[in-house]
């Protein structure tokens, strides 16, 4: 895929998307952390602030099908304005914070406003990207994504240092609206609508959906029940790492600019394996043409290293060792990106919005619990390991149930 081409164009706006959204959704974590902090100005417990993680993830859970269903009925443009002017706008709000309900208001408009993001995304992808390079383009915005969790850290430090936490989200808020206005500007909703286009990069594109093609609703939540249950307990994980790795490491007597320091190394290893993820998965099915080698094995192989990788976590509190276990396990969750999500696009590519939407509920349900999990069993006993140990626990469960994915046997009618 040629970046300056219009399919490729396409990709870098939906990276910067998946990247500023990331940042604006994990930015409380580091916010909440030091004296600088909205956790020691409000004077919050760790389970309160858990609940200031969670609380983004209630909308977005309800928003996941409904915004994809919403993308593929009415198009990915609209929908994606929409959702930045909201996203943008709940960011203004939580830096006019005065206390633990209003920052919770803030983070549930702000779930509200991202909730159709992926879906959406996955949707426009569906359309603009050819199918031999489904694991590329969702490992690559993922990618994006997680590289918005490194940025994250310093970005949102250096702002504190100087101007306050508030201040770090008006700077957040500010990015958001200038997307917004750049998303509005350049993209179109049908590749064919596009001047740019050659011949050969048009048939190089999944066909056209039918108009008023309906979605297949039951087959549909039957075929994606076990990538969701899977999707679950990879998200379980992934936001344990988004809203406890800032405070982890502080936890480990670092001041700001090392918990800093140490958090982004985290968060950069998971933006390589992301990419790589995508890579990967595409490369085993172009030399197999086997759906289920590229994905579900793939992703089961992944789950196992991250259980193998965290282990040492749970006999150690050295502060390398935890660095280097922490880096390792988030680079092989990462790397389930890729095939996960290119999953959605094999079973149903004309309702791959609706479908990814399901999927992505799965991380959304995650989201809601996790952090709360984390943060009461680090108040309860003191032990800032035990909630990977969940981890490890769930990934098992989720490398189990990846034969049952299916991504081989297309849906029909979808």
């Amino acid at each position: 895929m040629k970046i300056f081409r219009p399919t490729g164009m396409v990709l870098v706006m939906l990276c910067f998307m998946y990247l500023i959204t990331y940042i604006d959704r994990v930015n409380v974590s580091t916010a909440s952390v030091g004296a600088l902090g909205f956790g020691e100005e409000f004077q919050l417990s760790k389970t309160q602030i858990g609940l200031v993680f969670s609380a983004f993830a209630y909308p977005y859970l309800v928003f996941q099908i409904i915004g994809g269903w919403v993308s593929d009925r009415f198009g990915t443009r609209r929908t994606l304005i929409v959702c930045s002017f909201i996203w943008a706008s709940a960011t203004v709000l939580t830096g006019f914070a005065g206390g633990l309900v209003s920052l919770i208001v803030a983070r549930v408009l702000l779930g509200l406003g991202e909730g159709a993001t992926f879906p959406a995304a996955t949707s426009a992808m569906s359309r603009w990207v050819a199918a031999k390079d489904r694991g590329f383009a969702q490992g690559i915005t993922h990618a994006a994504a997680r590289l918005g969790n490194a940025v994250a850290p310093g970005l949102i430090v250096a702002i504190m240092a100087g101007y306050g936490w508030r201040a770090s989200f008006f700077v957040c808020a500010a990015i958001s609206f200038v997307w917004l206005a750049a998303w509005a500007l350049i993209f179109r909703e049908n590749p064919a609508d596009h001047p740019g286009l050659t011949q050969e990069e048009r048939d190089a594109l999944p066909a056209p959906k039918a108009k008023g093609q309906p979605i297949p609703w039951g087959r549909l939540f039957v075929r994606m029940a076990p990538v969701t249950i899977v999707y679950f307990c990879y998200g379980w994980t992934l936001w344990l790492f988004l809203s406890w790795i800032p405070q982890y490491f502080q936890h480990q007597n670092q001041d700001l600019k090392s918990m800093a320091f140490f958090s982004t190394s985290v968060f950069l290893a998971g933006v390589i394996g992301d990419s790589l993820g995508g890579i990967v998965t595409d490369r085993i099915y172009a030399k197999t043409g086997n759906l289920r080698r590229a994905r579900s094995l793939m992703v089961a192989v992944c789950m196992g290293a991250t259980c193998l990788s965290l282990l040492p976590l749970m006999f150690s509190n050295d502060l390398m060792v935890a660095l280097l276990c922490l880096s390792a396990g988030f680079f092989f969750a990462e790397m389930t990106i890729g095939p996960m999500w290119a999953v959605p696009m094999d079973i149903a590519p004309h309702a791959s919005g609706t479908a990814s939407g399901i999927m992505n509920s799965g991380s959304a349900l995650a989201a809601i619990i996790s952090p709360v999990v984390g943060g009461y069993l680090i108040d309860q006993t003191g032990n800032w390991q035990l909630p990977f140990l969940g981890s490890m626990v769930l990934m098992l469960v989720g490398m189990s149930l990846t034969i049952l994915m299916r991504p081989d046997q297309r849906l029909d009618g979808a």
